[in-house]
């Protein structure tokens, strides 16, 4: 089994209007509400794919009921530790520019926390766990660090996207993929990095120390997959980027989906590139026949 787990979800409240004028009573044009969370997405992306998976996280109030509700309309399990404050609201609003209102989040508490961790231990060497986003203000800034521990104990394999030291810290751990974007992947060698050949000499670097597979995003420019094996770079579609949102979490779930599925690694970062791309180019997350119809015009090119 697939299990994700998004630690800070949101109910992400979108606001549609001509124009914001401060001080005065604005009227929208078009609101929606859905559910936020790499995490999420990634088990959203996956049902899509046909893949099952089980949501894991923290939810409360009934910002929570609905998230958890929604999940289970699209017939995705979840299995949520149920806390005492409300899941946060974001605000994600569109006028004449985007404006993002990110709130904190709630309190998690060491009883909360360890619920979680119950959970965690349960997974054995059959099951994967996608690790994705940030962490709540009030969770210690070691808590991949332990999560991932636990994963090493019962051989579970397990995906990190995330950044900055939360990133930086399961690297020896030996995670099966991580997935920066070539900033931040040069955030992490304090670096610049603006070519697929430049990324290659750091994520060689990265398996080094641990990692197993390493996927680096660089837009329009491309995708590099490193390992041990193998350097692949490649292409990426073409079209008309409407919202980044989701792109790489749609990546991951195509590159866990496919790789679940066939066990190799070329095919699954291959279609993995379709699925971000096909994200990237629709509003909202990619459909199967998206990212299918995307798969001729990505090219794979081995490094040597």
């Amino acid at each position: 089994m697939i299990y994700t787990l998004t630690l800070n979800p949101s109910l992400d409240y979108m606001i549609e209007l001509d124009q914001v004028a401060l001080g005065e009573l604005n009227r929208t044009n078009n609101e929606a509400k859905f559910p936020g969370g790499k995490g999420i997405n990634v088990s959203q992306v996956l049902k899509r794919l046909d893949v099952d998976s089980k949501a894991l996280g923290f939810l409360g109030g009934f910002t929570g009921d609905y998230i958890e509700g929604f999940l289970k309309s699209l017939d995705i399990q979840a299995e949520f530790v149920r806390i005492k404050e409300d899941t946060r609201i974001n605000v994600k609003l569109k006028s004449e520019t985007e404006t993002e209102i990110n709130a904190q989040g709630p309190s998690i508490t060491k009883e909360n926390y360890e619920a979680l961790k119950s959970k965690i231990r349960r997974l054995t060497s059959e099951d994967i766990l996608v690790l994705a986003g940030s962490i709540p203000a009030s969770m210690p800034d070691y808590t991949y660090e332990e999560l991932v521990k636990i994963c090493n104990e019962n051989g579970t394999k397990f995906v990190v996207d995330a950044e900055g030291d939360l990133l930086r810290k399961v690297i020896p751990l030996k995670p099966f993929l991580i997935k920066p974007n070539h900033h931040e992947l040069g955030d992490l060698f304090n670096t610049v990095i603006t070519t697929c050949e430049e990324v290659i000499p750091y994520g060689k670097e990265l398996i080094k120390q641990g990692v197993q597979n390493v996927i680096v995003s660089l837009a329009e420019k491309g995708a590099v997959l490193i390992n041990n094996e193998i350097t692949l770079i490649a292409t990426v579609p073409k079209g008309k980027v409407i919202s980044s949102v989701g792109a790489g979490d749609s990546l991951v779930a195509g590159f866990i989906a496919t790789y679940a599925r066939t066990k190799s690694i070329e095919e699954a970062f291959r279609f993995s590139v379709a699925a971000g791309s096909a994200t990237a180019f629709s509003i909202g997350l990619c459909t199967r026949e998206k990212a299918e119809g995307l798969l001729p015009q990505v090219t794979i090119k081995m490094q040597s």
